[in-house]
């Protein structure tokens, strides 16, 4: 393991328990008292980031993920007036379905994933605001009784355990490195691109579909800010924790934890010490940056898919 990647596989961590320290000791250690508080923030950002990490494994991006989260979570609440077990089931194919467009125009239409994904994020969020315009969309009052620290974390860690499970001991996840290293290479080694690639989509937009019922459980309701800038905070996250754009073999699954838990520490801190909104997008961006520079594969990188 050559310098770069023991700087890539280091810096994310230290990262994490740097920030973590500094921002304890700047709040009077108020991060750790509110810790259940912090961490509430970081279980849809990570169940989704899976999906994602799948996505920006293979060099794709998906830009449409907070759309996806805002329009299922609009489902879970229609159907969790009927049932919550329905509610949930609902949710998951919502985001599904919307997975499977993004995949058909970026696999049968050739159209760049980002593009696609951009379109689609723009039309949903004028449909979530549509759904909004009187008032917020509400759901079942038995929704908020399910929002409990063991449910949440219960269900965050068998979805990333059982992701883990998927993209390092089965040919699935070696077939997205594959073709984030050379999807030309990956065809003439015989793996059917075309339809990992629809396949990952439709995971991706199922994983966030299913997320939507732990966004719901909060308040109850959706509004029609509902998942809005979740894509932005999932981008961010990953390549926090160490993701590099480009996809390929270099990629680790802990860049989701590690980024998503590095995301989540940064923003309460500095909400906890005050900063205002626009100085806080400042300082993430600055730090967005930094680590952009620093993973950046300057001799595989390429155009997205």
């Amino acid at each position: 393991m050559n310098k770069n990647n023991i700087l890539r596989a280091v810096l994310p961590i230290a990262g994490l328990f740097v920030i973590f320290i500094i921002f304890n000791i700047f709040t009077n250690w108020r991060m750790v008292s509110n810790l259940p508080l912090v961490l509430s923030q970081a279980y849809v950002v990570m169940i989704s980031a899976t999906g994602v990490f799948f996505i920006m494994t293979m060099g794709g991006l998906d830009f449409s993920q907070g759309s996806i989260l805002g329009i299922s979570s609009i489902a879970v609440c229609i159907l969790s007036k009927y049932n919550i077990p329905l509610a949930i089931l609902g949710g998951i194919c919502t985001g599904a379905i919307i997975g499977g467009i993004n995949g058909y125009f970026y696999v049968n239409r050739k159209i760049q994933s980002f593009i696609v994904t951009i379109c689609t994020m723009f039309l949903l969020r004028g449909v979530i605001r549509y759904l909004t315009t009187n008032a917020p969309v509400a759901g079942s009052a038995a929704l908020v009784n399910f929002d409990t620290i063991e449910l949440k974390v219960g269900i965050t860690v068998i979805i990333v355990l059982t992701a883990f499970v998927i993209f390092r001991f089965t040919k699935f996840g070696k077939y997205l490195k594959a073709i984030g290293a050379g999807e030309k290479a990956a065809i003439f080694a015989g793996i059917r691109t075309d339809n990992i690639k629809f396949l990952v989509y439709v995971l991706a937009g199922a994983m966030t579909g299913f997320a939507a019922f732990i966004n719901v459980i909060k308040v109850g309701s959706v509004t029609s800010s509902g998942g809005s800038q979740l894509e932005t905070q999932i981008l961010i996250a990953l390549v926090l924790g160490g993701m590099p754009i480009s996809g390929g073999a270099r990629v680790r699954f802990e860049n989701i934890i590690i980024g998503s838990l590095l995301y989540i520490v940064l923003n309460s801190g500095l909400t906890m010490m005050g900063f205002s909104t626009q100085m806080m997008q400042l300082i993430q961006g600055v730090v967005f940056l930094i680590f952009v520079a620093v993973f950046a594969d300057r001799k595989s990188i390429q155009i997205i898919k």
